[in-house]
């Protein structure tokens, strides 16, 4: 089988960049593919690179230079290689490190090699396999059609064959596997979450919605939380319990069914008698978050209602990519039905609103809303973490920060309206008031699903930049393609302890909410003692 030396060098610099750290630690296992991919990219580009040299007709070096710049060539590459797999282990346990885990073993490279170089053969097979029915299109249509523009309308027809075979046949099939078995999860009833007697609950008797039709991430949301025991033995004085409203998938049909469903439950468990109404929009598999929400249940000493409806069970990442709508249009119509009746109630006798969103969820409650929708009346608040690199909002603030803040925590207009916190910085920074509406993010630097971006294979993002994130490894490089793939690894398999990536702390919830919402009767021994309570 025939290998282009130009290729096989630049695809082994790429397969020593991506041996570096990035956001996250990798599986040894991940960083094989990891690496197979990177040198499959190094590989193509050097290969298409050469064809558009010699498509120029740019000069090229005699016989015997040429034997000699890749002899020296391979043997700086091969150094490259050495060094950087010398040093692969020391970069992912500097990065363990830094999140508090356990060191990782030593890089394996005969089995590292090994899962890379299957992973590279499969990706030129399929190149390879392309490159053979281009060429037989092409030539079956030169007979009837000039040779450019049958090359032309060979390389549209086997794109279209491919993209077919994929994405109608690989991807679908797949999709439907995960679809039924995402669905059977949803589905299970667990022996531990019996049908709730309390008659104020989601799903009891005296529901207008049926206990088996929640979901599991239903059942799981209603059934958990404080209860009114653990509410009043940590405030050691009678505490209401907090009203939680959940419609699942099943419950109706339609997302505006499914929302006046809310709407009537909401209303049926008394929500619109609490001083605070929380709507969350949940994560793809109707998952809601229990650390925020148990923190902020805390906070307000039960006085809360929160309302959540489910719009898919499948996973975030298959969720966004299949039915990215279907998310957006349940966020929209809870919204609708919820902020019309609060909005029509009298100011002084309705709860204050906030909207809340994790991840997929955060993206689809930025969309809950327009602007000017709500500017005669405008809700309270809105905490959004970990928020997705696609979450508009977020990214036009972002973009516009003021002078002299970083990318992975900006300050925009002064913090007035919308303000950004961390692990070590929280939303009291900012030199306005922060106004009766507020938005805030509460987001780590080290999180790839909020700061990947298919534009870093071609520049280096911002917030890589100097002054860097604390949880973002200092030997972390840019380099072109492999870093965009390191960061889509993280973002799909990436996993880091409380308080790194996309996994948020309890402890940062409170000092969110706290700040966001500012409930009363709190001092700092109290939050301490809650902080505490939640480590």
């Amino acid at each position: 089988m025939y290998l282009s030396i130009v290729g096989l060098l630049v695809g082994a610099v790429f397969f020593a960049f991506s041996l570096t750290p990035s956001l996250l630690p990798r599986p040894f296992v991940v960083q094989g593919v990891l690496s197979g991919l990177s040198f499959a990219a190094g590989y193509g580009l050097g290969v298409a690179g050469l064809w558009v040299w010699r498509y120029l007709e740019l000069p090229e070096a005699r016989a015997w230079a040429a034997r000699l710049l890749q002899v020296v060539v391979a043997v700086l590459c091969a150094v490259i290689v050495v060094s950087f797999l010398w040093q692969a282990a020391s970069w992912q346990n500097a990065l363990r490190e830094l999140m508090a885990m356990e060191e990782t073993a030593a890089v394996r490279p005969h089995f590292l090699g090994l899962i890379a170089a299957l992973v590279f053969l499969f990706v030129l097979g399929v190149a390879r396999l392309f490159r053979w029915v281009l060429h037989s299109l092409s030539t079956r249509l030169n007979r009837y059609i000039p040779q450019r523009v049958s090359h032309i309308v060979g390389i549209m027809l086997a794109v279209f064959l491919f993209w077919a075979v994929i994405d109608g046949v690989l991807f679908s099939s797949a999709l439907r596997v995960a679809d039924r078995s995402f669905q059977q999860l949803d589905a299970l009833i667990e022996d531990e979450l019996p049908r709730p007697t309390n008659p104020a609950q989601t799903g009891s008797t005296e529901s207008f919605i049926d206990w088996e039709d929640l979901g599991r991430q239903g059942r799981n949301f209603v059934s958990g939380g404080p209860s009114t025991e653990e509410l009043s033995a940590f405030f050691e004085t009678p505490v209401p319990t907090p009203v939680r409203v959940y419609v699942g998938l099943n419950s109706a049909d339609s997302p505006e069914e499914r929302a006046r469903m809310a709407l009537e439950e909401l209303k049926r468990a008394g929500g619109f008698d609490r001083s605070i109404l929380l709507l969350v929009t949940p994560t793809g598999t109707g998952w809601v978050d229990p650390a925020s929400q148990a923190t902020v249940e805390y906070l307000h000493r039960g006085d809360i209602a929160t309302v959540a409806a489910q719009y898919s069970y499948l996973n975030s990442p298959l969720a966004l990519l299949t039915e990215a709508a279907y998310g957006a249009e349940m966020a929209r119509a809870l919204f609708s039905e919820v902020y019309g009746y609060w909005s029509s109630l009298p100011r002084d006798a309705r709860p204050k609103l906030y909207l809340r969103g994790l991840s997929l969820g955060s993206l689809n409650s930025d969309l809950s809303f327009d602007f000017f929708d709500i500017i005669d009346d405008p809700f309270d608040g809105a905490l959004w973490s970990g928020p997705p690199f696609r979450s508009e909002t977020w990214r036009r603030v972002t973009a516009q920060r003021d002078p002299g803040s970083p990318a992975w925590l900006p300050r925009f207009k002064d913090g007035a309206v919308v303000r950004f916190m961390n692990q070590e910085q929280g939303l009291e920074h900012g030199d306005a008031d922060w106004g009766s509406f507020r938005i805030a993010f509460l987001q780590y630097a080290s999180d790839p699903i909020t700061f990947f971006s298919p534009g870093s294979a071609w520049r280096e993002p911002d917030w890589m930049r100097e002054p860097r994130g604390p949880d973002v490894s200092p030997d972390l490089r840019w380099f072109p393609v492999v870093t965009m793939l390191q960061l889509a690894a993280d973002m799909m398999v990436g996993s880091a302890p409380e308080g790194f990536g996309h996994e948020y702390a309890p402890t940062h919830y409170i000092d969110a909410w706290h700040a966001l919402t500012e409930p009363p009767g709190w001092t700092e021994p109290e939050l301490e003692r809650l902080r505490a309570l939640f480590e």
